[in-house]
């Protein structure tokens, strides 16, 4: 989004421009030229303004936060790497390009988590 305020900013400042200086010589466009370049050029600055004023997004500052929606009867076991047979905590999982993995505080092995069939 900013990238397309700083575009639209960088069309009005040179469009601005052009009725300014196409204001002046024998075929100006005379004072109503200048004010419309003037507010053209305004308007760029202010785009100019706001774009780099609103964060990008994903800088929104925080953390994202993935709640999951598990069945009533869900029984969760105790987690064990796959490694080393350590117990893992819900510390150790990361989300790392929307998909889980786990750091074994125990053996230092990182590896994705699979979920595997219910049948």
């Amino acid at each position: 989004m900013k990238i397309i305020g700083y575009i639209a900013a960088a069309i009005f400042i040179f469009f601005g421009v052009l009725f300014i200086w196409g204001a002046g010589g024998t075929n100006g466009g005379g004072f109503s030229w200048i004010v419309t370049g003037t507010v053209s050029v305004l308007i760029g600055f202010g785009l100019i303004w706001l774009a780099s004023r609103k964060p990008a997004l994903g800088q929104a500052g925080g953390e994202t936060v993935l709640k999951l929606d598990l069945p009533s009867q869900t029984k969760i076991e105790q987690m064990k790497c796959r490694n080393c047979g350590g117990a893992l905590s819900p510390d150790n999982i990361k989300m790392v390009a929307g998909a889980p993995w786990v750091t074994c505080p125990w053996c230092g092995a990182t590896y994705q988590l699979t979920e595997e069939p219910k049948w």
